[in-house]
């Protein structure tokens, strides 16, 4: 990472992994968030993927284990001024390639590093606030959704095209995977923005552009990547 930031250097010795079969699967990030020197608020991005599951349910960060999780204790620990919770979640991916950095243990939860984000002024508050606004992370990783699976996409009055990687149950704990077909009519759609769910005629591969991501969220918290363009293998 370019920007000097008070933050564990937990990106310095990345390991690549796969993870396969994770559509619906649940997981939680950890983010721990400080200043950098440009004075812009900086994420480092841990995930639970692969983690918490002796027993192989899917279930990455067990209900138990975010309960307990104190977050103004943590943002003691590691002498930062924030740590977020953005989970659980919900994977809309077939499979991850990800470059994981060193492991921690958050009162209990275990988590990799995965990414650094830029953190948008507001995170933790009103979700109106947030949505349908692009934030860029830096990541090295491919996310992929098989033909033949579905895939739940916003477009936008640019002509650029989101695609879901998960589904949250932060803001409506009660969202089910199942329900995100009937979406676009829950959904407070800006102008000239609409929904689809579609099912893919080919494979389709998410990549960052030189590492970096473009990312954003609806109203309901559901995240969504760019594809098209560098972003993907095609749009679909």
């Amino acid at each position: 990472m370019s920007l000097s930031v008070k933050l564990p250097k937990d990106d310095a010795d990345l390991t690549l992994m796969r993870f396969e079969g994770v559509r619906a699967q649940r997981y939680t990030e950890i983010f721990l968030i400080a200043p950098a020197d440009t004075g812009e608020m900086i994420g480092s991005i841990y995930n639970t993927i692969g983690l918490n599951d002796p027993d192989g349910s899917g279930d990455t960060c067990p209900q138990p284990l975010l309960d307990q999780l104190d977050m103004q204790a943590l943002a003691q620990e590691y002498d930062t001024p924030v740590v977020y919770k953005n989970g659980p979640r919900l994977w809309c991916l077939d499979w991850i390639d990800v470059k994981v950095g060193s492991e921690r243990d958050f009162h209990g939860l275990k988590a990799r590093w995965v990414m650094w984000l830029d953190v948008p002024q507001g995170m933790g508050g009103r979700q109106e606030e947030l949505a349908y606004k692009p934030i860029t992370g830096r990541r090295d990783t491919e996310f992929g959704i098989n033909r033949g699976s579905p895939a739940f996409i916003l477009d936008d009055p640019d002509g650029d095209t989101w695609v879901m990687k998960s589904v949250s149950l932060i803001i409506d704990p009660h969202q089910t995977y199942a329900a995100m077909t009937q979406l676009g009519e829950r959904l407070q759609l800006p102008v000239g923005w609409s929904f689809r769910a579609v099912t893919l005629e080919q494979d389709l591969v998410l990549t960052p552009e030189n590492g970096t991501a473009h990312i954003l969220q609806d109203d309901i918290g559901n995240t969504y990547d760019r594809v098209g363009g560098p972003f993907s293998n095609y749009t679909p």
